[in-house]
């Protein structure tokens, strides 16, 4: 029995002299193109989307918040106040003070992950015993360091750059409800333009990505608005249009 299992499977199995001759030197073809599994298709480089994500996120958090704060401050004091210096005002002090607040705060959250890996790179490199490869590992891992400085300053920049849309957009209109319609309308842009780039570079679906964006820009907004809305009619404050 063991003796006709063994002569069916020496029988099925291909020789090497035949695998020799279909495909010299191995049991391939050496220029054969490796195949996708799934899809019998050439496999192709992908782009690698993780690599993105943290500055990715920076910049579009960045750029996102300072949009949706300034429009959002803009708008409120426009509840209590509906004179355009106001409003001009309130959007430039929201400008200055978010941005220093995104740079102050990066700083010290990329200092922190700074020192970490500093710390670490020097328990390795005490219990390491080979020289050589210690100096070469050191010279990558230093490469590799997050820039606190230029950290700070790109999200500084970045909250700036969305901040100023919604500032320029209705910050030297005369009439209240132009100004208020406008700053609404460009933030809109806005906030649908971040999301779907920030979807694109990232492999995402643009369009839930650009409506999830806008509606939370819309929704911090309308509850700014009517917080600041309803504080003036609960302490009787007289709305200005002067």
């Amino acid at each position: 029995m063991s003796f006709r299992l063994t002569s069916l499977v020496h029988a099925s199995t291909p020789s090497e002299s035949e695998s020799e001759s279909e495909y010299p030197g191995s049991g391939r073809d050496p220029e054969a193109v490796p195949e996708d599994l799934e899809s019998g298709k050439p496999e192709m480089s992908s782009v690698n989307y993780m690599a993105r994500a943290q500055w990715l996120r920076a910049a579009v958090l960045g750029a996102n918040d300072g949009l949706v704060s300034v429009a959002s401050l803009m708008i409120g004091v426009g509840a209590v106040n509906q004179t355009a210096r106001a409003m001009l005002v309130s959007g430039m002090a929201g400008l200055v003070a978010g941005a220093c607040s995104m740079a102050i705060g990066e700083f010290v959250s990329v200092y922190a992950q700074y020192d970490i890996q500093v710390a670490q790179m020097k328990r390795e490199s005490s219990r390491s015993s080979n020289g050589d490869c210690s100096n070469d590992r050191r010279e990558k891992e230093e490469e590799s360091l997050p820039n606190p400085l230029l950290a700070a300053g790109a999200s500084a920049l970045a909250f700036a750059l969305g901040a100023v849309l919604p500032l320029l957009a209705g910050g030297f209109i005369k009439a209240w409800g132009v100004r208020v319609g406008a700053v609404c309308a460009a933030s809109s842009v806005g906030l649908a333009g971040f999301g779907a780039v920030g979807a694109i570079l990232g492999g995402a679906d643009p369009a839930k990505s650009a409506l999830r964006v806008l509606l939370g820009g819309w929704l911090a907004m309308l509850v700014t608005y009517g917080v600041l809305r309803l504080f003036g009619l609960a302490f009787n404050m007289q709305v200005s249009s002067s």
